[in-house]
């Protein structure tokens, strides 16, 4: 069932992208995901009160509560430049950057939570996922060099703080209904979220959202929503070295919306660095 839960969080993962690049095409993106985050609070408590695990609230240990409490805060951080790096670069060129992330996650989960089964299938299937990665990340053309000293540290950035918050759900989930880790890491992410907005000064923007693009950060944060419960289930139940590089295949349907969308093309050597990642992914969740 976690494998299933795992593939769930990739595809919706996936669509979450592309729902967030129209929804901010106008719209500033620390206002988008703050207004996104909303949404996926929502949808995570309704999901909470669904299941019944409302009521297990005051049995959530001290470790456990300041260890959501971490991920969350990583998690907003990871957000904030992720969608910064969205609104300034292609879809194609950010989101390779982001699934890095994965590397680091692995070999987090490999000797900070000690799951060295099937360790050298572990770090082949890494070793593909870093070189198809490299593969990927490709600058744009003439007149993109601006946009690249924009984009690319952020790119970075949101990976860093994303491999963190695998590792710290992880630790924080245990012993909590996942629903319920994920309700609670969501409200600090809105906290977060809507924090950076009143400081930059943004929060007056929000009436002048064009409507269409409302629409759209609402569908990604359902989106997000539905994507989240899938992989925290999938932490919480299953190994963390094979959770997130199957997550990660989202990127199969980015880059397929992507071109639909925004006929943003891979070029050769993108493609078959797309192909390593997912052979590398796919040899992690077949031998592990």
């Amino acid at each position: 069932m976690w494998l299933i839960m795992a593939a769930l969080s990739a595809l919706f993962a996936g669509l979450t992208a592309i729902l967030a690049k129209c929804g901010i095409k106008k719209t500033d993106s620390d206002v988008a995901t703050a207004l996104r985050t909303v949404v996926v609070l929502l949808f995570s408590w309704v999901m909470v009160f669904i299941v019944g695990s409302a009521g297990t609230v005051t049995q959530i240990s001290g470790k456990s509560l300041a260890f959501l409490i971490l991920s969350g805060l990583a998690t907003g951080a990871s957000w904030l430049c992720y969608f910064k790096a969205l609104s300034a670069g292609d879809v194609n060129k950010v989101v390779p950057i982001d699934k890095s992330s994965t590397i680091l996650s692995v070999l987090l989960a490999i000797f900070l939570l000690g799951e060295r089964e099937h360790l050298t299938v572990k770090l082949i299937g890494t070793a593909f996922l870093a070189l198809g990665i490299f593969l990927m990340i490709e600058r744009k053309e003439a007149g993109g060099a601006r946009a690249d000293g924009i984009w690319l540290p952020y790119a970075f950035a949101s990976a860093a703080f994303a491999a963190l918050t695998s590792i710290l759900a992880k630790i924080g989930i245990t012993g909590v209904e996942s629903n319920l880790g994920t309700a609670i890491r969501t409200g600090v992410v809105l906290a977060m979220a809507w924090l950076i907005v009143f400081f930059k000064g943004k929060q007056g923007q929000v009436r002048g959202i064009d409507r269409r693009e409302l629409l759209f950060i609402a569908l990604s944060g359902l989106a997000t929503g539905a994507s989240w419960l899938c992989y925290y289930y999938a932490i919480q139940n299953g190994v963390v070295s094979v959770v997130v590089p199957i997550d990660k295949l989202s990127i199969l349907v980015t880059v397929a919306f992507s071109y639909a969308v925004f006929r943003e093309k891979l070029t050769r050597k993108a493609a078959v660095g797309l192909a390593l990642m997912v052979l590398g992914t796919l040899a992690m969740a077949i031998w592990v």
